[in-house]
C-alpha cells in the first residue's frame, strides 16, 4: 500500500464503520451523507484489498482483517488526536461535553449525587449519560465509546488504566419489626429470609437462583467458607431496592456500607455489622488508554477521584 494515495479520512471512516456497522449510522455520525460514506467504504475495500464489511443475515458483519486491524486504527487516531490537541486547559465553564459513565446502582447512589453537586458548581454544561454495566462489554469501553467505568469488578482488561476510588465493608439492614432485631447473631441470620443483591459486572445478565452457589458472590461465598447458607427469599440488581425492601418485617438485606448508610436516618430500619466475616472490596474507576491523554477527559478523572478521597463514609445519607 502506498502511503501517499491514502486519505488518513479514511481511517476515521474506517474506525466509524467497524463500531457502527452500519452504513447510514456512521454517515449519520461524521455529518456526511450516505453515498458520500459508501464512495469511502469503496475507497476502503479498494486500499486495503479487503472487502471491510459484508452483509449477513445478522447485518453488516466486519471481515476477519477489518476485526484485526480494528484496534491499531484506534490507537492510530488516537495518537493523532493527542499530538494536534490544543495544549490550553480544558474550559470548565464553558464546555458542554457528554461525560458516558458506567456504573452500577451502588455507585449512582454513594457517588453520582456528589458528582453531580461539583458539576453544577465547576461545569454546569457538563451532560452525564449515566449507563448500567449490562449495557456494553469491555470491548466497547476498550474502544472509547464509554468514558469511565466505574465499579466493583473481578477482572479487567490489562489494557484499562484504573484507580481505586475505595475500600468498602458489608453491613446488614432490617426492619425494627423484624425479630431478629432482637437478638442479631449468626443463627437469627440464618433463620431469616434474605434478599440478595447482584455484584453487577461487564455485559449482560442472566437470570440466577439459590442453587447457582458458584455464582452467588461475596456474601454467599463468606457463608460457604463457614459451612453455612442462607435462605435467599428476592433476587434484585438493584441496591436502592434491597434497602427499601429492608423495611419489610421478615426480610434481611446485607450489602454494601456506603449504599446501607444511605437509610441511617429512617427510623423502620437498623444498621447491623454482619454476624460473621465478610471480605470488603474496592471500588475502581476505569478508562481505556485511548482516553488516558484527553484533556476533559483527565480533568473529569480528577474531580471524581477528589470527590471519592474527601467525602467521609459517615456523610452518606445526610444530604
Amino acid at each position: 500500500m502506498n502511503l501517499d494515495h491514502i486519505d488518513l479520512n479514511l481511517l476515521i471512516y474506517l474506525d466509524v464503520l467497524l463500531r457502527e456497522r452500519n452504513v447510514t449510522r456512521s454517515a449519520s455520525l461524521l455529518g456526511i451523507t450516505q453515498p458520500a460514506m459508501s464512495n469511502s467504504l469503496k475507497r476502503l475495500r479498494e486500499a486495503f484489498n479487503d472487502p471491510i464489511l459484508v452483509r449477513t443475515s445478522d447485518g453488516m458483519m466486519p471481515t476477519e482483517r477489518a476485526m484485526q486491524m480494528q484496534s491499531s486504527v484506534r490507537q492510530i487516531l488516537a495518537s493523532i488526536e493527542q499530538v494536534i490537541e490544543p495544549t490550553t486547559e480544558f474550559d470548565t465553564a464553558s464546555t458542554d461535553r457528554v461525560f458516558r459513565i458506567m456504573t452500577s446502582d451502588y455507585g449512582e447512589s454513594t457517588l453520582m449525587p456528589y458528582v453531580l453537586e461539583r458539576l453544577a458548581q465547576e461545569a454546569p454544561g457538563v451532560v452525564l449519560d449515566i449507563l448500567n454495566p449490562s449495557d456494553m462489554s469491555f470491548l466497547e469501553v476498550e474502544q472509547g465509546q464509554v468514558d469511565l467505568v466505574i465499579n466493583r469488578f473481578d477482572s479487567m482488561p490489562q489494557s484499562f488504566h484504573q484507580v481505586t476510588l475505595w475500600r468498602d465493608s458489608f453491613s446488614c439492614l432490617f426492619s425494627v419489626q423484624n425479630p431478629v432485631a432482637q437478638d442479631f447473631t449468626l443463627d437469627s441470620y440464618l433463620d431469616a429470609n434474605h434478599v440478595w443483591v447482584s455484584k453487577t459486572g461487564m455485559g449482560a445478565g442472566m437470570g440466577i437462583t439459590p442453587k447457582d452457589t458458584n455464582r452467588l458472590g461475596w456474601v454467599d461465598e463468606a457463608l460457604l467458607r463457614i459451612g453455612h447458607k442462607r435462605h435467599i427469599s428476592v433476587f434484585t440488581r438493584h441496591y436502592q431496592s434491597a434497602a427499601l425492601l429492608a423495611e419489610q418485617k421478615g426480610l434481611v438485606v446485607t450489602i454494601p456500607t456506603r449504599a446501607a448508610l444511605a437509610q441511617k436516618n429512617n427510623p423502620r430500619v437498623v444498621i447491623q455489622p454482619p454476624p460473621f466475616d465478610i471480605p470488603g472490596f474496592e471500588f475502581k474507576m476505569a478508562w481505556s488508554p485511548l482516553l488516558q491523554h484527553n484533556r476533559a477527559h483527565q480533568w473529569m478523572r480528577r474531580l471524581i477521584i477528589d470527590i471519592a478521597q474527601s467525602a467521609p463514609v459517615s456523610l452518606i445519607g445526610d444530604r
